[in-house]
């Protein structure tokens, strides 16, 4: 097994993707293929998988196994959950998410991807675009995942033909342009005889693209986060008040996106205010820039009243701040989201109350048509909602920052997560529709 050096890997991008598909695609196939091709797995556990596929009658490693670890999904031949795995080449760290194919665990593929910089859908080259596979493709456009990669599986059971894998290509393309997903690299691929996933196929020699590992590898991580709007949700202030740092007060967090300097102007919100950065710890150590994701420690020229789930914005590009907010969300509780239902809404470090004042669509995964004012949303529903807040949030649309565009809906009662929400326009709504909730006691 080959090895990289601490040098080599500081030197390496890191790529966060997701893959996803119709049941039986072949996506944990493909995952082990990729571990096991690129030798990044250890000696013990391709023993532990040659074992458990002998002890099931199979000839070969059932490479799979790799990454369906729950015992339920070993025996239903299926994912469940979602699997992270990690892995590096001398070019690029990963970190990969096996996300579920079947309609009811829809939600965990958002949350497979939410993260992701590029999504690889598989497609069974006997079965064409399904359902499933439009759904996921859906979902990857509601995320703004950059950069998606169409894996027709299979190609060995076609006879590797060139037609069957461009009509495929060809039809996911022209889909998934109209849902504005910026780029699709469709690949032809066998994961079950390593065909086009780490080197390149003696039996597609029509195809002169990359590999899946090659795409993976130098596909450009385009969302640079040091150059988007500059956002510090404070986690923690920190005041020794110590004999050695008997007037020092800090603000402490990790910096969501952009870059913050010593002299920069900045604004606290909701509170508004505003005042000068004199200076930056980062590892307590005194610097002049730091940037995302770097968790560093603010030190400011006034001392203004500032607390855990404030942001700290430069003061010349701050988001709005708001008690409405217009999203589309993806709910993953078992229980339904209701109109006039109360909940915690999570936003970077801030907590606050909240009623979900209307919901005016939700996307039927079947079409993806819009059915106008359901009224509610059940698990695994993707749809448009208002929300009402008790105190202003400063929030970024999602277009902007994925990472301060987005939020969860907590169940005030249990803790439980009931939603995952991305500010702003995703996909078209109806008009909008008068205020029915029944606020009783959370009129804000």
């Amino acid at each position: 097994m080959s090895t990289i050096t601490t040098e080599e890997l500081s030197a390496t991008t890191l790529l966060r993707f997701a893959t996803a598909g119709s049941v039986d695609d072949g996506k944990s196939t493909l995952v082990g293929r990729l571990l096991h091709d690129s030798k990044s797995v250890l000696a013990d556990q391709l023993e532990a998988v040659e074992r458990a596929s002998a002890s099931r009658g199979q000839d070969a490693p059932d490479l799979a196994l790799l990454t369906d670890g729950l015992r339920a999904e070993r025996e239903q031949g299926i994912t469940i959950d979602v699997a992270y795995r990690y892995f590096a080449t001398p070019r690029r760290r990963f970190i990969l998410a096996d996300t579920p194919g079947h309609v009811q665990y829809t939600r965990n593929m958002v949350t497979g991807a939410s993260t992701a910089e590029l999504t690889v859908i598989l497609v069974d080259a006997r079965n064409g675009v399904v359902e499933q596979t439009r759904r996921h493709a859906a979902i990857a456009a509601l995320l703004r995942v950059p950069h998606v990669v169409l894996a027709v599986n299979k190609m060995d059971l076609v006879g590797y033909r060139e037609p069957v894998f461009a009509q495929i290509a060809e039809e996911f393309t022209a889909y998934a342009t109209e849902l504005g997903v910026p780029e699709v690299t469709a690949i032809p691929i066998s994961a079950l005889v390593g065909d086009n996933v780490v080197d390149p196929s003696a039996n597609m020699d029509w195809y002169g693209g990359p590999t899946v590992l090659e795409h993976l590898e130098t596909v450009p991580v385009s969302h640079d986060l040091t150059r988007c709007h500059a956002r510090l949700p404070v986690q923690y202030v920190i005041r020794p008040q110590s004999p050695e740092l008997p007037d020092y007060r800090g603000y402490a967090g990790q910096i969501a996106a952009g870059t913050f300097r010593v002299g920069d102007e900045i604004t606290v919100l909701p509170s508004g205010r505003s005042t000068t950065i004199t200076g930056i710890d980062l590892l307590g150590k005194p610097v002049d820039v730091a940037w995302t994701p770097q968790s560093v420690t603010l030190l400011l020229a006034d001392d203004i009243d500032i607390s855990r789930g404030d942001l700290i914005v430069p003061a010349q590009d701050a988001p709005a701040t708001t008690q409405d907010l217009e999203a589309t969300v993806c709910h993953v509780a078992d229980e339904p989201l209701t109109v006039g239902h109360r909940v915690l809404i999570k936003h970077g470090t801030r907590t606050v109350k909240a009623i979900v004042k209307d919901i005016p669509s939700r996307l039927t995964l079947d079409d993806l048509s819009l059915h106008p004012h359901p009224g509610r949303l059940n698990a695994n529903d993707i749809g448009r909602v208002t929300i009402r807040t008790a105190e202003p949030l400063p929030a970024d649309t999602y277009a902007d920052s994925r990472r301060t565009g987005s939020f969860i809906l907590v169940d005030p009662n249990d803790g439980t997560t009931l939603t995952a929400g991305m500010v702003g326009e995703s996909f078209a709504s109806p008009d909008p529709v008068d205020d029915r909730a029944d606020d009783d006691g959370w009129d804000f």
